[in-house]
């Protein structure tokens, strides 16, 4: 979407009308109408439409300040969801066990009818903003009470397709600072992201694509070392790829005087599970031990509960990511490998900070490779990475 010619044109009059207005409440609303013009532009209006019922529901269920309203808002996120995005999985992945006949009709009929082809543009980080917004209400936060605002927090157009998901109390205070005064500091700091984002994606990214999608059908024909560089091409490609896109959304902000959250802080340098997962995709790990795993009981309730709400925290994880089986299987590996590296006896544990130094290069060299490991079952089907590992321990 940002290499686009249209993007282009976009970018040029927004930015355009935004530094050069001198009225700086005027700016607010220049952001806003961009907003509703890029997601409407992207989404269309069959993407539009589920997205303002949604808001519109959520808004208001935040001004009643009644839990029971905010809770049944929260359910119907989490079913609207459901039903865009994963109808067809679960009609087809789990139904057909049942009655392969039925669930087929259904799901035709379901289609035809009711499902879009394709789910509403970037669901899944409006669904996740939403019900943030919701929780921390209950939890005592106070709602927001201008319309303008609530939108510009929903769809404010540089985040509004692949994060980073925000928490609506830091945004709106950088939004309320942002948009006041252009600082040709926020401008040179924006700019210098936006090309370190597009580096990453067209230069490196975009090379070890073609490099993937060249090797991968000959997998099998590779020598061992060449199938361990596949695995790293995949993993550096995912990270250069993703961490690229979040580059150029903190970069677009950034021009405008707004501050979004990070979302990549070098993550392959941790030497364990849980700091790489404080290190990627940082706004979604934070947001599932916040609104998943916490809720759930987190560590609190005995060991057998810590590992079933991890497992469940890191599926729902994986199956946000895709309606696919082997994103399941990558969510509960990660779930799994946490598991069992936060449960490990403490005199295990290396803390020593002399030893910390010593071991350091074998940690980081597991942990990467666990991670690594993983990206086969996030990017490949369950069978082919199977196979892929196996050829990654013989000759």
């Amino acid at each position: 979407m940002f290499a686009s010619y249209w993007f282009l044109i976009f970018s040029v009059i927004f930015f355009s009308s935004y530094w050069f207005c001198p009225i700086p409440y005027l700016r607010k609303f220049t952001i806003l109408i961009a907003s509703m013009t890029f997601h409407f532009h992207f989404a269309g209006p069959a993407g539009v439409l589920p997205i303002i019922f949604l808001g519109i529901n959520t808004y208001f269920a935040g001004l009643s300040r009644n839990k029971k309203i905010q809770t049944f808002s929260i359910l119907l996120c989490v079913g609207i969801l459901i039903f865009y995005k994963y109808t067809v999985f679960i009609f087809s992945q789990i139904v057909s066990y049942f009655s392969i006949a039925w669930s087929q009709a259904a799901l035709q009929q379901i289609q035809s009818t009711l499902l879009p082809a394709a789910p509403p543009l970037a669901i899944s980080f409006f669904i996740f903003e939403f019900i943030h917004y919701l929780a921390d209400l209950q939890k005592g936060k106070t709602p927001i009470q201008s319309p303008i605002d609530f939108i510009l927090f929903s769809i404010f157009w540089p985040s509004v397709v692949s994060g980073p998901i925000k928490r609506f109390d830091d945004f709106l205070v950088n939004l309320s600072i942002g948009y006041k005064k252009i600082n040709l500091v926020d401008i040179q700091l924006g700019l210098m992201r936006i090309t370190m984002g597009l580096i990453k994606k067209l230069f490196i990214a975009d090379n070890l694509t073609g490099y993937i999608d060249f090797w991968y059908p000959k997998f099998t024909y590779l020598t061992i070392e060449q199938r361990w560089c596949f695995v790293a091409a995949v993993s550096m490609r995912i990270l250069f790829d993703f961490s690229g896109y979040s580059d150029i959304a903190i970069g677009f902000a950034r021009l405008m005087g707004i501050t979004l959250p990070e979302n990549f802080s070098w993550p392959y340098i941790a030497r364990n599970l849980q700091t790489f997962w404080r290190r990627w995709h940082i706004s979604l790990s934070s947001w599932i031990r916040d609104y998943i795993y916490i809720p759930l009981g987190g560590n609190q309730h005995g060991t057998f509960r810590k590992i079933f709400n991890g497992i469940c925290a890191f599926s729902l994880c994986g199956l946000w990511h895709g309606a696919s089986g082997h994103f399941i299987v990558w969510g509960l590996y990660h779930g799994l490998g946490l598991v069992i590296t936060t449960s490990l006896p403490k005199r295990i544990q290396i803390t020593h900070p002399v030893l910390t130094i010593i071991t350091y290069p074998f940690s980081w060299l597991i942990t990467f490779v666990f991670v690594s490991i993983g990206w086969l079952y996030f990017f490949y089907p369950v069978s082919d990475a199977n196979t892929m590992i196996i050829l990654l321990l013989k000759n």
